[in-house]
């Protein structure tokens, strides 16, 4: 006998309603298997063992330099800060902290590429990089600007037309010089440094007119050099840079314990002691301070930290 059309239809709806459930199952089941696993984040490798490695610069004062064969600074004492919070997340009481050199030519690369946990130098927050990293609070705010030879008539960047004028190889301040050069049509000679101590000597040997570079870079050499009277800094701001922990990019977990601990230290004024530290006391190697207290900008910032910046 053929069935009928009603019970036909009662059929098909209780094949649905088993079926259903293991269709469901069987669907998550293959996206479990065709998606990709989580990536192992840095509180994942510290916990199972493996050393946090803090990445750092060789003469970037005050903010992370080698000092009596070890890397100090106002950048490195907040990421020993946040060191210590990463041994307690992760319960690794024997969490080794290792110190990886960079240099502003590969310190992006050498965090996207996961050969450090995190930068500590002087590194700006901008949007080209955070397509390849991500970043902490800001720890400072300064600009880029000029420095010269002590008898020198330069007092803004148009005066350095038809000039040789240095800055340091794959920095923020390199790229807005080459911006202005073209946009201004100003002829200048620009010179990629290795770093900020051999621009800084290009200048004070004679061998480039001007040094493009974060002011307090430029205060700090001269405040390390030997004679602090050589050279003198001049213009205008030509850039607002937001300096940052340098981070691998989409690692959630560590990015939250990182911007926590910088809270702490904001909210809690810790971080205008450390700031003091290496901004109005006397610092090494030369036991000079560079008598720059923080601006009202940073304070400003201070009041609502945020991560989300534009440029």
């Amino acid at each position: 006998m053929r069935p009928t059309r009603y019970q036909t239809k009662e059929h098909v709806l209780l094949m649905r309603t088993i079926l259903r459930p293991a269709l469901a199952c069987l669907c998550a089941l293959a996206a479990a298997l065709v998606a990709p696993a989580r990536a192992e984040g840095v509180l994942d490798r510290v916990a199972r063992g493996e050393p946090l490695v803090i990445a750092h610069r060789e003469a970037s004062v005050p903010f992370s330099f080698v000092y009596q064969g070890k890397p100090v600074g106002y950048a490195m004492d907040l990421c020993l800060r946040i060191a210590e919070q990463v041994r307690k997340k992760t319960g690794a009481r024997d969490m080794q902290v290792k110190f990886l050199q960079v240099t502003p030519a590969n310190r992006v690369e050498m965090v996207k590429t996961g050969k450090a946990d995190m930068e500590c130098g002087s590194t700006t927050n901008n949007a080209a990089r955070r397509q390849d990293v991500s970043f902490s609070l800001a720890y400072f705010i300064t600009g880029a600007r000029i420095l010269v030879p002590a008898d020198s008539k330069v007092t803004r960047i148009e005066d350095l037309e038809k000039k040789k004028v240095v800055s340091t190889k794959g920095t923020t301040p390199l790229s807005v010089l080459d911006q202005i050069n073209r946009t201004r049509f100003l002829q200048m000679n620009i010179i990629a440094a290795p770093d900020h101590d051999a621009a800084f000597d290009m200048v004070i040997k004679g061998q480039a007119d001007a040094f493009v570079m974060d002011d307090v870079l430029l205060a700090g050499l001269a405040a390390s050099s030997e004679n602090q009277k050589a050279a003198k800094i001049v213009g205008r701001f030509l850039t607002t840079e937001p300096l940052a922990i340098m981070l691998p990019k989409g690692d959630e977990a560590f990015i939250k314990l990182v911007d926590e601990e910088m809270r702490n230290l904001i909210a809690s004024r810790e971080i205008n002691a450390i700031y003091d530290k290496w901004f109005t006391r006397p610092i090494p190697p030369g036991n000079r301070a560079l008598g720059l207290p923080a601006s009202h900008l940073l304070k400003d910032f201070w009041k609502y930290p945020t991560d989300q910046l534009p440029g």
